[in-house]
């Protein structure tokens, strides 16, 4: 603000709000947590470091609804899980995500990993979960004929299903915005000050004000942890590979095969994906670089050396796709859910793969603890309806199928990307939506433009023409989303 001659300097700016929540981190589980806490009386605001909300690990992994049959018996992620799968099932449903059960049957190559499977059954059934079944392997290769040689012996879990990520952590996100939560991009923390009984957040977007902090950061969570002079863990970014092939191997794969577990991981899957791709990886490489998702030639030499075995037909088909995601690893067997009373503060770390099934119950676990830790949480008398999300999976109507959509609105005929039958109604709608898609990459999460086998080649042109027709230009994307 300009200052007219003969006056004294203008008022002092005045300072940024306080909310009774904030919430650090825009992935799955911040995002599940935004959403749950302003079902209640308080006011929340959703701390993003990126230009986007599931920008981070949340966006690059294997998309699996998982039933936590492996999970540890006993411990808060095998509970959490197994909560999550019932929550989240049901929420796609309301919110319109993808997903499609496709069931899985973990396959044993060798005499050690037959002899695991009996005692996977009975962590299942340990875990409350008791639909695994034993099978010959004649009966893994009824299931997955183009298996390659070799297998003696299977394990079916009947419910798990593939999902897609990238819906479900938009939907958690616009579901918060739309229950009163601010959403705020583009804020980096990088200092943490506390005066009379509020937290202030220093960030790249300006100072945000809170009397209760959640650090839900995924990989950063154990700096933002040091920030409130903790040092209880470290996070080991771990890189996952995938290979994406084209929608023409999808009648190879009908469901998801899964490797028999090992203390590093799940291991090496073949899985369909909601989108009528099948999907490779991932594999396991801890890093220090905590940027690190460009892919490798060490990472591609050992997908392919691990699908020729498991599916040599796989590789006669084209990759149309390779990524890389990172996955906050770290050296606590459980997930780390604790609250500091004094300093308002409640950390949510060592949130693995799992968290994308477990995130809505991660949430109620969070609500549930700063209830008993003094936050006054009581529930909104009304609340709007979950949002119905752009559908982008295969098993249900796309627009540019729907009749009736198109004759209402000629634009849900017209196909931008025809890889993927992308079309220009759902490319103005992802840039006008509650939560808008600022970049190619949002919009590719959003509609799936750009993502198939020319990877935006031929489209390209016409989707940024789109974006800059549709797309807000005149603030910045965190003033936009907050508002």
């Amino acid at each position: 603000m300009s200052k007219s001659p003969g006056h004294g300097p203008g008022p002092a700016p005045e300072p940024a709000p306080v909310h009774d929540v904030i919430v650090i981190g825009g992935g799955i589980v911040g995002a599940a947590i935004a959403r749950e806490l302003s079902g209640h009386t308080v006011s929340v605001a959703l701390v993003e470091a990126r230009s986007d909300v599931g920008d981070g690990t949340s966006k690059a992994n294997t998309a699996i609804l998982h039933t936590g049959f492996d999970a540890t018996p006993g411990t808060l992620e095998s509970r959490l899980v197994a909560r999550g799968y019932e929550l989240l099932s049901r929420y796609a449903r309301d919110a319109g995500i993808p997903v499609e059960r496709t069931g899985a049957v973990l396959v044993a190559w060798n005499d050690d990993e037959l002899d695991a499977l009996p005692g996977l059954r009975k962590k299942a059934e340990d875990n409350g979960y008791d639909r695994c079944r034993l099978i010959p392997p004649e009966e893994v290769y009824e299931l997955v004929p183009a298996l390659g040689e070799g297998v003696l012996g299977g394990l079916t879990v009947p419910d798990e299903s593939v999902i897609c990520t990238w819906t479900t952590n938009l939907a958690l996100a616009t579901d918060a915005r739309q229950r009163g939560a601010a959403v705020l991009l583009d804020h980096t923390v990088t200092e943490v000050s506390a005066d009379d009984g509020v937290t202030t957040l220093h960030t790249t977007g300006g100072p945000v004000r809170g009397r209760w902090v959640v650090n839900a950061a995924g990989l950063g969570a154990d700096r933002i942890d040091a920030l409130f002079g903790h040092e209880r863990f470290t996070v080991t970014p771990r890189r996952g590979e995938l290979f994406v092939f084209d929608k023409l191997a999808r009648p190879l794969v009908d469901l998801i095969v899964l490797p028999v577990p090992t203390s590093r991981g799940k291991g090496v899957l073949i899985s369909p994906t909601v989108y009528g791709n099948v999907m490779l990886g991932p594999t396991s490489e801890n890093l220090a670089d905590r940027t690190a998702t460009g892919t490798s030639e060490d990472g591609f030499a050992f997908l392919l050396d691990k699908g020729g075995r498991l599916m040599p037909a796989l590789l006669d088909e084209e990759v149309t796709a390779s990524y890389a995601g990172l996955r906050a690893a770290i050296d606590h067997p459980d997930y780390l859910i604790a609250a500091d009373r004094a300093q308002r503060y409640l950390l949510v770390g060592g949130i693995r793969s799992t968290g994308l099934t477990a995130g809505m119950a991660i949430a109620e676990y969070v609500r549930q603890t700063l209830a008993e830790a003094g936050l006054d949480l009581d529930e909104r008398a009304e609340l709007p309806p979950p949002p119905r999300m752009p559908y982008i999976g295969e098993a249900g109507v796309r627009p540019y199928q729907d009749a009736a959509r198109i004759a209402r609105d000629p634009a849900y005929g017209e196909i931008v990307c025809f890889c993927e039958r992308v079309t220009a109604g759902e490319i103005r709608d992802a840039c006008t939506a509650t939560l808008p898609a600022r970049t190619p990459d949002g919009l590719r999460r959003r509609t799936r433009a750009m993502n198939g086998r020319c990877q935006g080649f031929f489209c390209g042109p016409a989707v940024e023409q789109l974006m800059s027709e549709h797309g807000p230009h005149e603030t910045p994307c965190h003033e936009v989303t907050s508002r």
